[in-house]
């Protein structure tokens, strides 16, 4: 992040850093009860991260959400597997180098007003996020050139290789205008764009829905796109995204009918769910981990890589993973189970291994300070209790820990510059590849949040070079092997959790299942039986 999961969003990831709006619950929405086939309304429960219904301008959790069901991106994955992109709008080839990617636009494809989406809707969709600055996906589209070749077909130009670009493009951020509606309310590639205002209130879009109404502090109201000529139109006429910060009203309002889906019930209220409530519940994309700062003007005469590694084999990660709950699993490194890399078992606790690395590393008794933010839960786990078993672990192991919680916004810059000895913290991936993880290495930005430079492991470096300038699938794969396996050897940080993602729904509907892109692609879910 990250990327879950771009400005100071891109500092921690961009899946996590956004304040949630106001509270609803209860009737808020009209919706006749029940979700049954003579039923057109879903209704569905969320703790709001949503800033616009732009896609140019989205890129945090419920907007990419609602982004998805409105705007086709050229890209797409299947369901909950974001392994392998597939064509959403456009098929692909590339060359050899990876340096040049052809899309060709599938079908008779028409945006919601029936005009045909054209490659010209595509430039300018793209080409008008590079031009606004301020926009937070427009680093996505950092150092491409985007051209029309005919009504069909669009290249896409990259200086180094970007292999990672179709699972980029997949991003609902991304997602594909009519150009035409856009520039006759405001939109320009120049950097002088105005048309968010109206994207906030009507739709231009190819998606399964439009929208119909946008309260950021309360609910958004989404209804069938009826020009759709996609594979996923939708059975409801009328979806209601509200927002309710409270997992237990999401939970009140599941069991009672005034919902249908629950989208942030934690391990403990899953895991007592009744017959008539089914739940999803998978490891999400984010990793917490903590950090040993490598600089010796912050960590002193602890600036080594061995006192990651003795805490590294010290923590006991079944217990840590009881703090997570359902769905929830051990960071294996620092690239996510499910991504390319990934590693297949994380480590065990081993206080011999512990002990010894303590010795080299020079440990007299020093007291570590342990900085994380004490008022942000990530996917359920909440840190101060989660800091708390790291310091009773790491005091069985013979180190002692003091733990310094501070307010998210306060520790948040202690972090991003990097002046934290021992901290504890999350990154989520920004798009769907392990590109995303590489920044974890010496001389890259996470890594220089940890006083890590490249200097400090070439070997290091250069694999996490290899792996970005990887043109050959298999080559690629194997190069982030062996990153996540040489972090988890010699690095300064100790993956911990990947907090579960646990999306509860009535046993009148299916098909909700968790994205680390979109969270929820809403159009999936049909009626039961």
């Amino acid at each position: 992040m990250s990327s879950r999961r771009t400005t100071s969003v891109l500092a921690i990831g961009a899946v996590a850093l956004f304040a949630l709006a106001g509270c609803t619950g209860g009737n808020s929405a009209n919706t006749n009860g029940g979700g049954g086939q003579g039923n057109q309304s879903l209704v569905i429960d969320t703790a709001f991260s949503i800033e616009t219904a732009d896609p140019g301008h989205t890129y945090d959790p419920t907007g990419n959400m609602i982004a998805k069901a409105i705007y086709e991106t050229l890209v797409d994955f299947d369901g909950s597997d974001v392994s392998t992109p597939v064509p959403g709008l456009a098929s692909w080839t590339q060359n050899d180098a990876a340096t040049e990617f052809t899309f060709t636009l599938e079908g008779d494809r028409v945006f919601s007003d029936g005009s045909p989406i054209e490659a010209k809707d595509v430039v300018f969709s793209l080409q008008r996020i590079q031009g606004m600055a301020d926009a937070k996906p427009n680093f996505l589209l950092g150092g491409i050139t985007i051209a029309e070749v005919d009504d069909k077909t669009i290249t896409f130009t990259s200086q180094t290789p970007l292999l990672q670009l179709p699972a980029i493009l997949a991003n609902p951020a991304l997602g594909i205008v009519n150009s035409d509606v856009v520039k006759e309310n405001g939109g320009s590639t120049d950097g002088s764009d105005s048309a968010q205002k109206y994207l906030d209130g009507a739709s231009a879009g190819s998606g399964p829905f439009v929208l119909d109404t946008l309260d950021l502090s309360s609910q958004v109201v989404l209804t069938r796109n009826d020009a759709y000529n996609g594979d996923e139109k939708s059975d409801f006429s009328r979806v209601v995204v509200r927002n309710v910060t409270e997992s237990a009203t999401q939970l009140a309002n599941l069991k009672g009918g005034d919902s249908m889906v629950a989208m942030d019930l934690n391990g403990d209220q899953v895991s007592g769910l009744g017959d008539s409530l089914t739940v999803d519940s998978v490891p999400s994309g984010q990793t917490i981990f903590l950090l040993l700062n490598q600089s010796p003007a912050v960590a002193g005469d602890l600036a080594n890589v061995k006192m990651a590694e003795a805490i590294r084999y010290a923590l006991d990660y079944d217990a840590l993973l009881e703090l997570a709950g359902a769905g929830a699993a051990q960071a294996t490194g620092v690239i996510p189970l499910g991504f390319e890399g990934a590693l297949d078992s994380g480590v065990t606790q081993d206080l011999a291994k512990s002990k010894a690395a303590l010795a080299e590393a020079g440990y007299a008794g020093q007291t570590l300070r342990l900085q994380f933010p004490n008022d942000y839960p990530v996917g359920g786990v909440e840190f101060t209790p989660l800091a708390e078993r790291v310091q009773s672990q790491l005091k069985d192991a013979g180190i002692a820990v003091e733990l310094a919680p501070a307010p998210f916004a306060t520790e948040l810059d202690a972090y991003v510059g990097g002046t934290e000895g021992f901290g504890l913290w999350f990154w989520g991936p920004d798009y769907a590849d392990s590109a995303n993880f590489l920044p974890f290495g010496p001389g890259l930005k996470v890594g220089l949040r940890s006083g890590w430079t490249a200097e400090a492991n070439p070997s290091i470096a250069k694999i996490a070079a290899d792996a970005a300038s990887a043109t050959d699938a298999s080559a690629r794969t194997a190069a982030f092997t062996d990153f996540a396996e040489a972090m988890q050897a010699e690095g300064p940080f100790v993956p911990l959790i990947i907090p579960g993602r646990n999306i509860a729904t009535a046993n009148t509907v299916t098909g909700a299942v968790y994205n680390s892109v979109w969270e929820m692609d809403i159009a999936e879910i049909t009626p039961a039986g």
